[in-house]
């Protein structure tokens, strides 16, 4: 069965021709949001591609065919939304009052069928057709290839709407900042120690009070300052390896570490997680676009994020 939905697939790709770019200048061109609609499992699928087109730069909701002629008609806005409808035989009843109003709204319709001359076919300013594939399983009547195929061209659609609008992965983080996947994509900026908690010296400060701040600050760090600029770091690690009776009396320029890793307030907390593992260190400075230090993160701190 599930290499039956797999070939239907193959053939769905294959298929595609100019109505899927035109439902997509379509939808660009709208300038309300896309209502989503579909009976039965068809309804099923037409929910999670409104949720995934809102999540994604397109505001889009769910309209219930049958409860549509019972006031959810006021959902719709006159010639600036635009009704993608998901119906393989294209001849659901229930969605004959919905089709109507939005023919005498002008709201253009994008109709998803296997019939393009069904009902639904008649009624939609552009039809993207399905393949006239068999359902899979032992009764080929269960709706699966049909809503499989209508699942991965509603992704698809979602997925070209995010390349048309630029949408990026910050955008996407507005769109999710809660649960796993809010916290993979937070920046680095929300987990930062910052103000009096960023332990900061001069080039020229002694390690006698270098150490002081060092250790006040309880980070296992200090950025090296010039003129507001991070231009080193010292770690314990370093001290280590400069351990010695004079270490005390050495300014802190001739112990850090030149050019340390540091990164934008945006960057996304994995991509911090990614670049400190590989350099194998366990502290970074947050810094400006001016190269002034604005926080500080630990490696702990990032992964407590998720």
């Amino acid at each position: 069965m599930i290499h039956q939905e797999a070939r239907c697939l193959e053939v769905l790709a294959q298929s595609l021709d100019d109505s899927f770019d035109r439902s997509v200048g379509l939808i660009l061109g709208a300038k309300g949001r896309i209502a989503v609609t579909g009976m039965g499992k068809s309804g099923h699928i037409a929910k999670k591609i409104a949720a995934t087109l809102s999540s994604t730069g397109s505001p889009a909701f769910f309209i219930h065919p049958a409860e549509a002629g019972h006031g959810d008609l006021g959902m719709l806005g006159p010639k600036e939304d635009v009704l993608l409808a998901f119906s393989n035989s294209g001849e659901s009843l229930e969605l004959t009052t919905l089709l109507d109003f939005c023919a005498r709204r002008s709201i253009p319709i994008i109709g998803v069928t296997q019939k393009p001359h069904s009902l639904l076919g008649r009624y939609s300013e552009i039809v993207i057709r399905l393949p006239d594939i068999p359902e899979a399983g032992p009764l080929a009547c269960a709706p699966t290839s049909s809503t499989t195929m209508m699942l991965a061209l509603g992704d698809a659609l979602a997925m070209c709407l995010i390349s048309a609008r630029g949408f990026t992965l910050e955008d996407f983080r507005q769109y999710h900042p809660s649960g796993k996947l809010g916290s993979r994509l937070q920046s680095v900026g929300n987990i930062m120690h910052t103000g009096e908690a960023v332990p900061l010296a001069g080039p020229d400060e002694l390690m006698s009070a270098a150490l002081m701040i060092m250790t006040g600050k309880r980070l296992g760090c200090l950025g090296i300052v010039d003129h507001g600029r991070l231009i080193g770091i010292i770690t314990d690690g370093d001290l280590r390896r400069h351990m010695g009776a004079s270490l005390l009396s050495t300014p802190t320029r001739a112990i850090m570490t030149e050019n340390p890793v540091s990164f934008a307030p945006e960057t996304m907390v994995a991509k911090a997680i990614a670049v400190m593992q590989q350099k194998e260190i366990t502290n970074a400075f947050v810094v400006s676009p001016t190269g002034q230090p604005v926080g500080v993160i630990h490696i702990h701190d990032c992964l407590s994020a998720g």
